[in-house]
């Protein structure tokens, strides 16, 4: 048995998929659904009535639709994970989401295992995107027109934020979607010790996780001096 069980809130508009979802993860040992909304005003009802650990939430609904239940969630000081479930394949969107306090996105077309996966790692504080939106963002990211001041900005802003020579390098390979593994790898360190300087970044930049550190390095134009 599980040491503790991850209670989810499933937020479509469509029945058919909610049930779906719902079949799918109650036959995963520790994983319960908890409850369903069909838009986003629903759900802050339900998240207040249910406090889930993970809400599943859909972006285009009826009323209110994800972006803006996720936003006021997370603005609301709600503990739950928002792990955006989609279909849609606009950036616009992605970034909105993003923005709006998201722990993981998701695409609808993902496999059970990923989904359960992806619930997983929410849950767990930490974060993820679907390898298809990682290279949405480091596209989006890096195929900014170098002519643009705001790509490379003079001075650095290194001092802005009081990231080391190692922080700084470290930023520039999470950017570029590499795990703790791959870094530690790269720079002959332990894990332990990348998960360390990887806490001091999120600190330092004031974002909660690995994918809003992206969105930071993205927003402000940020060019690091380490893994180019």
């Amino acid at each position: 048995m599980p040491d503790r069980i991850i209670r989810i809130l499933l937020v479509d508009d469509q029945p058919m998929l909610r049930t779906g979802l719902a079949t799918v993860l109650s036959t995963e040992p520790g994983l319960e659904v908890v409850g369903e909304a069909s838009n986003g005003q629903e759900a802050i009802h339900k998240v207040a009535q249910l406090d889930p650990d993970v809400v599943c939430m859909d972006v285009q609904m009826p009323d209110m639709d994800g972006i803006a239940a996720t936003r006021a969630l997370v603005e609301a000081g709600s503990r739950a994970a928002m792990l955006i479930l989609t279909t849609f394949d606009r950036d616009d969107f992605l970034f909105e989401t993003l923005r709006a306090g998201a722990s993981g996105f998701m695409l609808k077309t993902a496999g059970p295992e990923q989904l359960i996966h992806a619930i997983k790692v929410v849950a767990a504080g930490e974060s993820l995107l679907a390898p298809e939106v990682t290279g949405r963002v480091l596209d989006r990211m890096f195929n900014t027109p170098v002519e643009q001041p705001a790509t490379v900005p003079e001075p650095s802003p290194v001092p802005q934020v009081g990231l080391t020579r190692r922080e700084d390098e470290i930023l520039g390979m999470l950017v570029r979607g590499k795990s703790n593994a791959d870094i530690a790898a790269a720079l002959f360190v332990g894990p332990a010790t990348v998960k360390t300087h990887v806490s001091n970044i999120l600190m330092k930049l004031n974002v909660k996780d690995r994918i809003h550190a992206v969105i930071w390095a993205y927003e402000h134009g940020y060019v690091t001096n380490g893994d180019r």
